[in-house]
């Protein structure tokens, strides 16, 4: 068993060598096309995490001042209770600082030392708003915007309606270069193996007429497409987590509706294995097309 598994690893190596270049190439496909698509995936598991809590009816949220008094909170209460009197406001919610942190650690679940260290103390209370319709948001926003005590107020409609229009595009446009990337990088492992048969065509002949088994002369080559898979899929996963990181410190230091967008390490991780999935299949999946046309297996 020792004595095959060291053939197999030792006939894997000789093959890599000899077609070194078109090897190298086909890593640099499978890296770029699976780190294309890893970059389509984080960008869509961002936008998931950022509309999360905008998905259900709520149309624009009013933060106050860390250090807002309760003077101040009650004022913009008396506007909302106005604005539900005269049938411009359906409903709205307060959200304590106790709320608040709770609302955060259920956005960061899947990732709880996100939410290590934060005292509740350091969040701003806040009310969510419903107008009776959505074209009332803009005119309700500016109203309770001037208020006092009042830091900011989201309207993420408009926001949302641009970033999901944005991130379909590029999900279309990393799809449709996925998959050219892909062919490519099929192409290049397809024709590394094929080459390497070629070469090895008159030692194949002489295996079978001894006896050796159909899998005994394909394994060899179906592990040389999988190294060049795993490699550029490893790479690729490095990429993901590399964009995870820089995303999630650019995002950090943003608005309260940009902070709403978020990474997680399961999301990174989740990714890369999804992407050195991929890899492998993508490896032995076209080592076993090129055996096809030297090897009646």
């Amino acid at each position: 068993m020792f004595a095959k598994l060291r053939y197999f690893g030792r006939e894997t190596l000789i093959s890599l060598r000899r077609n070194l270049l078109m090897t190298l190439a086909g890593i640099i496909t499978v890296t770029v096309s699976l780190s294309v698509l890893g970059t389509a995936l984080l960008v869509s598991r961002l936008v998931d995490h950022g509309t999360a809590k905008w998905k259900h009816g709520v149309k624009f949220e009013i933060f106050l001042t860390v250090d807002a008094t309760q003077g101040q909170i009650d004022g913009v209460r008396s506007a909302l209770d106005e604005a539900v009197n005269t049938k411009r406001v359906r409903s709205y919610q307060f959200l304590n600082k106790q709320d608040a942190l709770n609302e955060f650690k259920r956005l960061t679940q899947s990732n709880p030392s996100l939410s290590e260290g934060i005292d509740a103390s350091a969040l701003p209370v806040s009310f969510r708003v419903a107008p009776v319709k959505a074209e009332l948001t803009k005119s309700l926003a500016a109203q309770y915007n001037t208020l006092p005590g009042v830091q900011e107020v989201d309207t993420p409609e408009k926001a949302l309606k641009s970033i999901l229009s944005v991130t379909n595009w590029i999900r279309r446009a990393f799809t449709i270069a996925f998959v050219l990337l892909l062919a490519a990088a099929l192409f290049l492992i397809v024709n590394t193996v094929r080459l390497a048969t070629f070469a090895r065509r008159r030692e194949i002949e002489v295996m079978k007429l001894v006896g050796a088994s159909n899998w005994f002369v394909r394994i060899p080559f179906l592990a040389e497409g999988l190294v060049q898979g795993i490699i550029g899929a490893g790479i690729a996963f490095g990429v993901v987590y590399f964009l995870k990181v820089r995303l999630s410190g650019a995002l950090r230091g943003g608005s309260h509706f940009v902070q709403a967008f978020y990474l997680t390490n399961q999301d990174a991780w989740s990714i890369g294995f999804l992407v050195l999935l991929l890899g492998a299949l993508i490896g032995v999946g076209a080592s076993a097309v090129g055996l096809r046309r030297f090897l009646d297996v």
